[in-house]
This record gives structure tokens, sequence and C-alpha cells, in this order.
């Protein structure tokens, strides 16, 4: 509990009180806002509930960081996080100080329901530890200063070959299989699927790859693109991934050390599923179902480019990668499925209101895996399912190919 705590916070560090009260479009919430709703969460769903006198900290928080529980009551709307000044970044580390002494003091008690409810909030905090960072990087591209966040160097890679990771035809089986460990409600029950023969590419799109479609007119060839997305590419006039722009003859795009020219070997990065699927349609490949893409990052162990590699920014891809001993199938950029997101057959939401976590969002979204240079390495498993709208970009999303055998 101390630890991933403690995490959000340090992740804060490099911020002033100025740029934590920022929202730069809808999806996009304030640091403290981040730091608070965590916060809340403890507070309303074990603190609330298993202290008859435990003291809220202020009475008018619980509307205010609530995010979506209905179960919860009625809360600020999402779009105006961004215009109160109040409470303050110190106001909100005060808040954390105090539900923090008394979650410590709950967790003295051993209570089971406790423990099981703490492991969800610990994790449900690490999820907000990757948002803050998608959102401060927003906020921080849409300022004409384009400040950094950190300061890191960025090594040169040799071009690494895209090979082909073939799968016979047959039945296999998804979902969580650990009764141990934790995994959402989301990535259960476990069950078998049928898979024709199948291949996916050993490492996840380039810059230098989708440069390709952008110079071969991939942003114009209305062919490539399903109805919504060229409505999409049409009226948003996209051109590049999020944060790319051109300068002279160079591409270069924001990251969380500043701008800087475009890294050819490294993974392509806030490409929304429209642009996933239209190169894959360009390259003559399409992209893996989740079915596909678990199967055989099964087979590799849980280690890549994760938050605590300290970049922020998928790293090059080499031999020296964190990720090149297990093909790349976890960190650097959340991987999109052509898989959308939807309950596993026999899946039952969780009574109550937690119940609100994952059910009621399965419908128009599409299913991602793999995890990001932004999430914590602990909290990623074969299993785990995140998922977007398909025009989304400003999380670090990218794309895998695959081919039908």
């Amino acid at each position: 509990y101390k630890k991933i705590r403690a995490a959000s916070e340090d992740l804060c560090k490099p911020l002033l009180p100025e740029d934590m009260c920022i929202q730069t479009m809808d999806d996009v919430s304030p640091t403290k806002w981040h730091l608070a709703h965590t916060a809340w969460f403890f507070e309303t769903v074990i603190l609330k509930a298993f202290n008859k006198d435990y003291r809220v900290f202020h009475p008018r928080f619980a509307y205010l960081f609530n995010s979506y529980y209905e179960s919860f009551g009625q809360r600020h709307a999402r779009p105006q996080r961004g215009i109160l000044s109040r409470p303050t970044v110190a106001e909100i580390m005060e808040y954390r100080a105090h539900v923090d002494h008394n979650m410590l003091q709950a967790l003295e008690t051993n209570d089971p329901e406790i423990n099981r409810l703490t492991e969800i909030g610990l994790n449900h905090e690490q999820q907000h530890q990757e948002l803050l960072l998608m959102d401060i990087k927003h906020v921080f591209a849409s300022n004409p200063l384009q400040p950094s966040f950190l300061s890191t160097e960025h090594k040169a890679a040799e071009p690494l070959p895209l090979t082909w990771i073939e799968q016979p035809e047959g039945i296999r089986e998804i979902g969580h299989e650990d009764a141990e460990s934790f995994a959402y409600d989301n990535e259960s029950p476990r069950h078998r699927v049928w898979l024709d023969a199948f291949a996916l590419a050993s490492r996840p799109v380039t810059n230098a790859d989708y440069l390709n479609f952008i110079e071969d007119g991939g942003y114009q060839q209305a062919q490539l693109w399903l109805s919504d997305a060229w409505d999409t590419v049409q009226r948003e006039n996209w051109q590049a991934p999020l944060y790319w722009e051109k300068r002279d003859d160079a591409w270069w795009h924001y990251t969380l050390q500043g701008p800087r020219p475009v890294n050819p070997q490294e993974p392509v990065v806030h490409i929304s599923l429209y642009e996933a699927d239209a190169y894959a349609r360009w390259a003559g490949a399409r992209l893996p179902t989740e079915a596909e893409w678990e199967t055989v990052a099964r087979q590799h162990a849980v280690h890549g480019d994760f938050v605590e590699c300290g970049q922020y920014h998928p790293q090059a891809l080499s031999g020296e990668h964190p990720g090149a001993e297990s093909s790349f199938f976890y960190g650097g950029v959340w991987e999109w499925t052509a898989s959308a997101y939807s309950a596993y057959p026999g899946y039952t939401p969780p009574e109550g209101a937690l119940g609100e976590y994952n059910a009621k969002f399965m419908c128009s979204q599409q299913v991602l895996r793999g995890g990001c240079c932004a999430s914590p390495a602990d909290h990623i498993r074969a299993s785990y399912r995140n998922f977007f709208y398909p025009q989304q970009r400003w999380q670090f999303a990218g794309l895998r190919l695959a081919k039908t055998l």
C-alpha cells in the first residue's frame, strides 16, 4: 500500500501546482484530480463502509472526486474538472495523508474483505498512474512552450527486421488462469476459443514503418479506411499520429522529454484504432484478435519497457530493448486488437458498486493488450484487457501486425 501510494506522488515531483490543475480536453483529467480520486476510492469503498467512526476529510469531496459510479451518488461533470482552482494541490495532499493514516489502521485488522478491496484499489491507483502521465503529456503538448516533464537520453538503434511467429490452428484457452493472483473481473472466466492458423509479427510497427505509410499517401487513400475512420480523418484533418508535426522536411513529435525528431526505430505511438487498422490494410496484413495476441504472449515472460524504466516514452526496438527477450509483447506501446470490448462467455458482473468498474463499458470500445511505457510492470499480465474508443489516441497505443495462414 505504501509503495503504490508513494509512486503516484513521486510521478508528480517534476510538476508545479499550476501544472496539476489543467484539463486540455474532456478525456484528460487534471493531475490533482487523479491524486484526489484515488484517495476517494479508498475512502468510499473501504473506510466509510467498514469504520463507523471514520471522519470524512471534506463532505463535498465525494461529489467532486467520484468518477462514474452511479451507485455512490451524483458527481461533478468530467469536462469541468479543470475549472476548479480549489481544493488546492496542498489540500489534496492533506486529503491523501488523512486517507492513508486511516487505511493503514484498517489494514492492521487483516480483515479478508478489506484486504480484497484494497488490492482492487491499489490496481486502480496503478491505472491512474498511467492516466496521469498520459494526461500531463497532453497538457504540456498543448502549451506553446512545450515544456519537458523530465530529461533523459535516447539511444539510437539498428533497424530490427520483422519476422513472423507462426501458430497452428486449434483450440486454445484464454482469460485469467491463476485464482490466487489478482485480475480484473473482465479477464474471466477462462474459456476455450478456436483459432485458425495465423502468424503475429515479432515486434510492433515502428516509426520507420509508419513513415512509409504516410509518405505513400496513406492518410489520403479512402479505400484503406473504415467509413467512420475516414469521416474522422477528414473532419480532424489527421496527417500523422498525435503529437507529430512537420518541421521543414523532417517529422518531430512531442514527448515527455520535450519536442524532438521522430526516432525511426521506436514503436509508433499515439495512433487510434482507425489508424492502426488502415496501416494494417496498407501493409497487406490485419490486426490480431485478442485471443491470437494472448495465445502467443503467454509463451513469453512479462518483461518489457514499463514505467520503471523512467523514460515515459517507447524505447527504440533493438536487442538491448527491455522487451527484446519476450519479443516485445509487453510494455512500450499498448497494441490495438481487432476485438471489440465485450463480455467473455459466462461473465457475470460483480455485485454492488464495483460491478460498474468494467461491465458498463462493454460497448463501442476496442481491446488493447500488453501494457506500455507508462504502465507499472507488476500491473500487467497476458490476460490484461485494456479498452478505448476507436478514435482515441492520447493513450500510449501502437500496433502489431497479424495475418491468416
